[in-house]
C-alpha cells in the first residue's frame, strides 16, 4: 500500500489543523513512533522540553498511570516549522496529569498541542494550560480532548488556552472535546483570543521602557501562567528562555 495511503488526512478531528504537506515530508515512520510511559501506584514523572527547528517535527507520548500517580508534561514549541506534541493519558484512581504548553513563533509556520485525557478511573484529576503567541501567519493550536468513564465519579478535569496575536495575519485555534459518561464531575474549558493590552503598553512606555522591552515583559507575564504548575525554578526558566528567545526574531 502507498506510504501517503496511510497518513492522517483533515477529515480526522485531531488532525484539522495540521500542516498535511508537513506531514508527507515526516513520513508514517514518524506517525507511527510514541514515547510509551507507564506509572506505577503512586510514582511520579515530569517532562520538560523545548521543541521545534526549521525541520518538521512531531513528538507522541502515551502516558499510562497506576492509582495515586502523577504525571507532568511542560513544552516550549517554538518550532520553524510544523510541529506537533501530542499526548495521549489514561488516568488511574486518584491520579494526577498537568500539563502546560506554549506555542511561539511567526513565519507561516503551525504549532500544535494535542491531548487525549482519559479518566479511566474515580477520583482522577487533570489540568492543562495553554498559551499561544503568533504573529506574521503563524498559527498556534490546542486540540484538548477529555473523556470519562462512566464508573470515573469525582472526576476533576480542567484547560485553559488563551490566544495572543500580535499581527492580524496570525491565528490561534482551540478544540475542547468533552466525553463525559459519569455525573458526579467538574469538567470546564476556557479558551480566548485577543491582542496586547493597549492600555498597559501605553503605561508601560510612558515611563520609559522600550517597544522592544514593552512587548518582551508583556508576553512574558502572559505566557509565563503555563509553567506556574512547574516547580522546578530551572526548568522554568529554561522553558520561558526559550519563548522569549522565539520573540526576539520578531521584527513588529
Amino acid at each position: 500500500m502507498p506510504e501517503a495511503a496511510t497518513l492522517p488526512t483533515r477529515r480526522e478531528e485531531a488532525w484539522r489543523y495540521a500542516d498535511m504537506g508537513a506531514l508527507a515530508r515526516l513520513g508514517v515512520g514518524a506517525i507511527d513512533q510514541w514515547q510509551e510511559i507507564t506509572l506505577g501506584t503512586g510514582e511520579t514523572h515530569r517532562e520538560c522540553m523545548v521543541v521545534g527547528g526549521n525541520q518538521p517535527e512531531l513528538r507522541r507520548i502515551r502516558l499510562t498511570l497506576g492509582d495515586g500517580a502523577r504525571a507532568e508534561l511542560f513544552v516550549t514549541n517554538a518550532g520553524q516549522d510544523y510541529t506537533r506534541v501530542e499526548a495521549e493519558v489514561t488516568l488511574g484512581r486518584g491520579a494526577h496529569f498537568e500539563f502546560g504548553g506554549v506555542t511561539i513563533g511567526g513565519g507561516d509556520a503551525v504549532r500544535e498541542f494535542v491531548t487525549k485525557v482519559v479518566h479511566a478511573q474515580p477520583e482522577a484529576t487533570s489540568n492543562q494550560t495553554v498559551r499561544a503567541v503568533h504573529w506574521d501567519t503563524g498559527t498556534g493550536n490546542f486540540l484538548g480532548e477529555i473523556k470519562v468513564a462512566r464508573h470515573a465519579q469525582k472526576t476533576d478535569a480542567a484547560q485553559d488556552f488563551k490566544g495572543l496575536l500580535l499581527e492580524a495575519g496570525a491565528s490561534a485555534n482551540a478544540v475542547p472535546q468533552l466525553e463525559i459518561f459519569a455525573d458526579d464531575v467538574k469538567c470546564a474549558h476556557g479558551a480566548t483570543v485577543g491582542q496586547l493590552d493597549e492600555a498597559a503598553r501605553y503605561y508601560m512606555a510612558a515611563r520609559g521602557l522600550s517597544p522592544e522591552t514593552v512587548q518582551r515583559l508583556l508576553v512574558q507575564a502572559f505566557i509565563g501562567d503555563a509553567f506556574v504548575g512547574l516547580e522546578d525554578e530551572a526548568r522554568r526558566e529554561e522553558l520561558l528562555s526559550a519563548a522569549l528567545q522565539a520573540l526576539e526574531g520578531a521584527s513588529l
